[in-house]
């Protein structure tokens, strides 16, 4: 999916154009993301299903692109943004997930290291 690819050159960009350019294509995919989900609760409807398994994943990483592109996710896209609280509220969702916090504190050290700061 797009959203790995773009929040890779987001995440390990080594120049600032590169990561707008991404940025505003992210924003474009998680905007048609938000198109289709509509006023639905979940995906594919009222129940919680596949989809909404497949596009939790994404989720911790969101915290990670938003600060190494300095923008909100939810300000952007907040019917999304909705969602995912939506889904984090299933103790089967909210376990499973890597803490957003501690995932960008890792790259934010990783990208340190590196020499990407």
């Amino acid at each position: 999916m797009q959203i790995h690819g773009l929040g890779n050159k987001i995440t390990w960009h080594e120049s600032k154009n590169e990561v707008e350019e991404s940025k505003k294509e992210l924003i474009k995919i998680l905007k048609q993301l938000e198109d289709v989900l509509g006023e639905k609760p979940y995906f594919g409807g009222d129940v919680f299903g596949f989809l909404d398994i497949a596009l939790m994943g994404y989720y911790p990483s969101f915290h990670t692109y938003e600060t190494c592109a300095n923008f909100s996710i939810e300000a952007e896209c907040p019917k999304l943004m909705e969602w995912a609280k939506r889904c984090l509220e299933r103790d089967t969702v909210s376990k499973s997930l890597t803490d957003p916090d501690k995932l960008c504190d890792m790259v934010m050290r990783s990208r340190k290291k590196f020499g990407l700061d």
